[in-house]
C-alpha cells in the first residue's frame, strides 16, 4: 500500500469517526459541554493590494477591478449569521523601503455584522501600488482579527503572487497557527497564479486543512469565495470544540477515561501517551490520532495508534510514516468488541480499552522539545457487525481461506498423482 493511499484511508477514517452514529448507551467521561450555544461563525477576507493588481490580464480587467467586482457581489450574498471582516496587504507605496514595506497591513473593517456599504465604500477607495506583499505577517494579524472565541474561524486569502517579505515564511505561520488548536482554517485564492504563488498557496492552506483554488476572472472569483463563506457558515453549527485532555506517560492505569469526542493533547519527542476508552460487547472502537508538525524535525517520522487490553494484550495497532516537509501525520485504528449472548448490554458489561498513542519525532540542536506537538485524537463506538464482532482481525476467515487452499492442493496432487501412475502403467503394457 503506498503511502498516499494510507494517508486517503487515515483522513478517510478521521471523518468517519466524528459523523458516525453512536451504537448504543456509552459512557461519555470528558464530553464538551454541550449546553451553551455555539458562537456565529467568523470570516476575515484578505485582500492583496500590492502593485502587480495592476495588471490586465483577469479575463479583460485588471486584477484589482476582477477583485473589486467580485466582493461586491460577494457582500450582497453575504449571509446574515456570518460576521465578517476586511483586511488589505501591500497597500503603502514605501517605494524601495523594503522593511517598510513589509509591515504594510491594515484592517479596513473589524470583524463583525457587516456594514454591507461601508464595506464596499473601502474596497472601492483602493489602489494598488508599488506595496511589497508581507502574507506571512498579515496571516498572524488576520488570526488577532478573528479572536480565540471557541467558533468557527476562517481567513481566505486573496492574492496574485507570493510572499516577498520572508521571514516569517507563510507556510511557517500557517503551522504554527495550526498548533494553537487546529480550529483556524485559511483558504487560499490565487488571481491568475503563477507555479511558485499556486505551490506556495497551496502549503499555506493544506497546513490548516484548507483549501487552494485560482481564478483567472472576476466571475470565478466570486463564485469561490462565495462557497467557501458559505461553507464557514453552514459548518460552523457542527464543528465540534475539541476537549483539552493530557494522556497519561505511565501507562493504561492513571489513564483519562474518554467517551466518543474529539481532544487536544500534546505528546513529546519519542513519547507514548495513554487514554483509556469504556467499550460495550457488540461496539466498534474507531479511534485516530493527528500530530501537528509545528516546529522543524529530522526528515524521517512516524505516529502509531495501538488497541490495547488492561492487562497489556494488543487488539489492534496502526503506524503511518512520513518523510520530507509535511504539516501533520495520522494514523488510525478499528477494534470490534464480542458480543456476548442476544441481550442488550449495559454499562456493567463495559470493558475498558487502552489506546496508546506514540510518536518518533526527533529534531537537530535548538529545536524546542517543550511544549510537545499537538494532537488531535478522535474517538467515537458504533455499532460492529456481526462478522466484525465475532472476528476482529479477521484471523478466522483468513484460517478458513488457508484450509480451502490446502485442501484443493491436496486433491490436485492426489488426482495429478493418480493421472501419472495411470499414463506410466499403460507405457509398461504397450
Amino acid at each position: 500500500m503506498t503511502t498516499s493511499m494510507k494517508r486517503r484511508i487515515a483522513a478517510g477514517l478521521g471523518a468517519l469517526l466524528v459523523v458516525a452514529a453512536l451504537g448504543g448507551a456509552t459512557p461519555a467521561i470528558a464530553d464538551p459541554n454541550n449546553g451553551d450555544a455555539a458562537p456565529p461563525p467568523k470570516v476575515d477576507l484578505v485582500l492583496d493590494l500590492s502593485g502587480s493588481m495592476n495588471q490586465n490580464d483577469a479575463g479583460g480587467q485588471t486584477r484589482i477591478d476582477a477583485a473589486k467586482k467580485a466582493f461586491n457581489e460577494i457582500l450582497d450574498a453575504l449571509p446574515t449569521e456570518a460576521l465578517v471582516g476586511l483586511r488589505v496587504l501591500g497597500q503603502g507605496n514605501p517605494g524601495n523601503n523594503k522593511a517598510a514595506g513589509c509591515q504594510e497591513t491594515q484592517q479596513l473593517t473589524p470583524v463583525g455584522k457587516p456594514d454591507k456599504g461601508a464595506m464596499k465604500t473601502a474596497v472601492a477607495a483602493q489602489r494598488p501600488t508599488t506595496g511589497w506583499t508581507p502574507i506571512g505577517l498579515t496571516l498572524r494579524k488576520a488570526a488577532e482579527d478573528l479572536g480565540t472565541e471557541k467558533t468557527s474561524r476562517r481567513i481566505i486569502l486573496i492574492t496574485d503572487g507570493e510572499d516577498s517579505c520572508s521571514p516569517p515564511d507563510p507556510c511557517v505561520v500557517a503551522r504554527e497557527l495550526a498548533a494553537q488548536g487546529l480550529n483556524l482554517t485559511i483558504d487560499t485564492l490565487g488571481l491568475v497564479p503563477d507555479e511558485n504563488t499556486r505551490r506556495q498557496l497551496t502549503c499555506i492552506a493544506s497546513a490548516t486543512g484548507g483549501t487552494y483554488t485560482s481564478a483567472n476572472n472576476a466571475q470565478e472569483l466570486s463564485q469561490r469565495v462565495q462557497q467557501l463563506v458559505q461553507r464557514a457558515v453552514t459548518t460552523a453549527e457542527e464543528v465540534t470544540t475539541p476537549t483539552n485532555v493530557h494522556g497519561s506517560p505511565n501507562g493504561c492505569a492513571d489513564a483519562p477515561l474518554l467517551g466518543p469526542g474529539v481532544y487536544n493533547d500534546r505528546e513529546e519527542f519519542e513519547q507514548h501517551l495513554w487514554y483509556k476508552v469504556p467499550q460495550l460487547p457488540g461496539q466498534e472502537l474507531r479511534a485516530s490520532a493527528t500530530v501537528g508538525i509545528d516546529r522543524a524535525v529530522f526528515r524521517d517520522y512516524d505516529v502509531t495508534i495501538t488497541a490495547v487490553t488492561d492487562d497489556g494484550r494488543d487488539l489492534a495497532r496502526y503506524t503511518d510514516a512520513g518523510a520530507g516537509r509535511m504539516d501533520g501525520q495520522s494514523a488510525g485504528l478499528r477494534y470490534s468488541l464480542p458480543k456476548k449472548g442476544h441481550g442488550k448490554p449495559s454499562a456493567s458489561d463495559a470493558k475498558v480499552t487502552c489506546l496508546m498513542v506514540s510518536t518518533a519525532f526527533n529534531g537537530g540542536p535548538g529545536v524546542a522539545k517543550t511544549p510537545g506537538m499537538p494532537v488531535e485524537l478522535l474517538v467515537d463506538l458504533v455499532a460492529a457487525s456481526d462478522a466484525q464482532a465475532s472476528d476482529t482481525h479477521g484471523l478466522g476467515r483468513g484460517w478458513i481461506f488457508l484450509g480451502v487452499l490446502a485442501g484443493v492442493g491436496l486433491v490436485s496432487g492426489v488426482l495429478f498423482g493418480w493421472i501419472v501412475r495411470f499414463f506410466a502403467g499403460m507405457r509398461r503394457a504397450v
